[in-house]
């Protein structure tokens, strides 16, 4: 019969190269896990620190600017107020800006909580539904980047 030509076995030379390679790896392996378990560095505390640099590089400039309170009486509800507070979170360089267009903030906020039905603000979730419309208003306003976040910092209904 006829012989298969394939790959010849490998050598004596390339079996100890391979076995010396795996040798290094399994040691490299075993050293780290001893280092980790005998508490000399931590994987986790080394990815901890690079999250802990990372927000405080992004939060280094954030200013939060309190803008006056607005209240309404409800219609058609026997006195019942809305009093609402609400901070702006921006960075240190649109502050300005920000402050120079309060009263145009002011106008949409009031226009927007005037808007809102009655019964509504008895429904669960209304909180969440205000944050989300005055955060839309205040970015229409004064753009995408000046506005990070909107703290309703007080809402009561008396």
């Amino acid at each position: 019969m006829t012989q298969a030509t394939g790959a010849s076995p490998e050598t004596g030379a390339g079996k100890k190269r391979l076995l010396m390679m795996t040798g290094a790896v399994v040691l490299f392996a075993a050293c780290g896990f001893a280092s980790t378990y005998l508490g000399f560095w931590s994987p986790a505390a080394l990815l901890e620190q690079a999250r802990r640099d990372k927000s405080q590089d992004a939060l280094g400039d954030v200013v939060f600017l309190g803008l006056p309170r607005i209240e309404h009486s409800l219609p058609g509800s026997g006195g019942r107020n809305v009093v609402l507070s609400v901070s702006i979170e921006t960075g240190a360089e649109h502050a300005a800006g920000i402050e120079q267009l309060t009263p145009r903030l002011l106008d949409a906020f009031n226009a927007f909580v005037a808007g809102i039905d009655p019964a509504a603000y008895d429904k669960r979730g209304v909180l969440e539904i205000v944050r989300a419309e005055l955060m839309t208003r205040a970015r229409q306003i004064l753009g995408e980047e000046a506005v990070k976040g909107l703290l309703i910092t007080e809402f009561l209904i008396r």
